[in-house]
């Protein structure tokens, strides 16, 4: 099981960290992705990182503003969204699978949305 949280309302430039909590399975046994979905836009991926076979890939858009951390102890993989712009708005999914692909239709297992809107 995963589950996201810690979206909000911020303005541009300011940060927010996103946690997907696992349950059930260990962070280093899977590949775990972070997607997003705006209003009326198909679902893109954000960032991802897989300990199990080494692949990981993080978005154009967000490079340099985004980055990934895991907390082994907690279980819990955290985006840290910093310099966050109106373009960043979306529901932030997180999503879990063997290997870190770019495209969502790859992934079976998805924990809830957290909705992030930046606006000022």
């Amino acid at each position: 099981q995963l589950q996201a949280s810690g979206g909000g309302s911020v303005q541009p430039g300011d940060s927010l960290r996103l946690s997907c909590a696992a349950s059930g399975f260990t962070l280093d046994d899977y590949a775990v992705a972070w997607f997003r979905q705006a209003p009326g836009k198909e679902r893109e991926g954000v960032a991802c990182v897989s300990p199990r076979d080494g692949s990981r890939f993080i978005a154009d858009a967000v490079k340099g503003r985004f980055t990934l951390s895991a907390d082994n102890a907690k279980n819990i993989l955290h985006l840290q969204m910093n310099s966050l712009k109106p373009e960043d708005t979306a529901v932030y999914y997180c999503a879990r699978d063997l290997v870190c692909f770019r495209d969502p239709r790859r992934y079976h297992y998805w924990g809830q949305g957290t909705l992030v809107t930046v606006s000022s």
